[in-house]
């Protein structure tokens, strides 16, 4: 296959406020990453865009194999290299199709800092136990519906008045989540929370945002209290991928206009599957697979990786 020089955005991002992306830093990222271009600044001191050219096929293809992404992919190991001295998040991606029509986001660890399920333990007594099977399957030791099954079923007998506790008093959005939602909802983007968590919680979290759908997995309860079951099916990972499929269908937009988010290896194929697929704080084998990575900033991030300036965003 042959190769073509194609535009593409490269986007460095810093933590807010700190003046760490300062003229200095940034004249010697462009000399070491040999960046001809003229910065387009997106947040003073903070996001910064570039147009490069990327030497490489058509990255956005299914059936492009590893090898044939290796030059592009070879750019992004030496920009992570070359940025590695400094707490900053970079995306580089096609300049087509860079503002997402549609946002897919998990929930736990991604739009709330908890995982609802370690804190529904927290409150029955067993939090390291029930947490210790949550870190094995988010990092992909165990399967997500195997893992599943076995901590709703340590839960067996939990009055549901615990869950008002949990919602109330022991989750917390992460920093830009609702400014994500309300920015990407305000310029016609579809926004949906996909979790492998429980609706009982994401439809609370989705009021407080503003995602216009939910999808996520139903407690069985009897005279106020926890079965110990899951009502079926349980949504793992192929769910959330084929959930990004019919919105997809739905919206009538090409993959490539689509944007998803997640930390564990339950959101794994939704990243991959997606135009712009990023790894908020995640385990390795997602962070290894995604097109970009969110280590030192916040969720404001993904609006900075499409385009979106500071005085963009939609903050009430």
């Amino acid at each position: 296959m042959s190769q073509q020089n194609t535009a593409s955005i490269l986007t460095i991002i810093a933590p807010e406020g700190q003046a760490l992306l300062n003229d200095k830093v940034l004249s010697d990222i462009k000399r070491k990453l040999s960046i001809e271009s003229e910065p387009q600044w997106l947040a003073k001191d903070e996001a910064v865009d570039f147009e490069i050219d990327v030497n490489s096929p058509d990255v956005t293809r299914p059936d492009i194999t590893r090898q044939e992404k290796q030059p592009a992919l070879d750019i992004k190991n030496k920009i992570a290299e070359t940025l590695q001295p400094h707490p900053f998040d970079f995306a580089l991606q096609p300049k087509e199709h860079r503002r997402k029509k549609l946002l897919i986001s998990d929930m736990d660890s991604t739009i709330i800092g908890e995982e609802c399920i370690d804190e529904i333990a927290y409150m029955a007594g067993i939090k390291p136990k029930i947490a210790a099977i949550t870190e094995r399957a988010m990092q992909g030791e165990i399967e997500f519906d195997t893992a599943l099954r076995e901590r709703v079923g340590l839960l067996k007998g939990l009055n549901t008045k615990a869950l008002d506790t949990v919602i109330c008093e022991r989750l917390n959005l992460n920093k830009g989540a609702r400014t994500l939602v309300q920015t990407m909802a305000a310029t016609n983007a579809y926004c949906a929370l996909v979790s492998g968590g429980f609706t009982f919680f994401t439809e609370k979290i989705a009021r407080l945002t503003g995602f216009h759908t939910t999808q996520a997995n139903t407690l069985e309860i009897e005279d106020d209290k926890l079965t110990g079951n899951v009502i079926p099916p349980i949504l793992g990972s192929a769910a959330k991928k084929q959930a990004l499929e019919q919105f997809i269908k739905e919206q009538n937009i090409a993959p490539e206009e689509t944007l998803a988010v997640g930390d564990g290896a339950n959101d794994l194929e939704m990243i991959k599957a997606s135009g712009l697929g990023v790894a908020y704080y995640a385990k390795p084998i997602v962070a290894a697979e995604a097109d970009a990575s969110v280590n030192h900033t916040d969720l404001t991030a993904l609006l900075y990786m499409q385009g979106f300036k500071k005085s963009e965003f939609v903050t009430d």
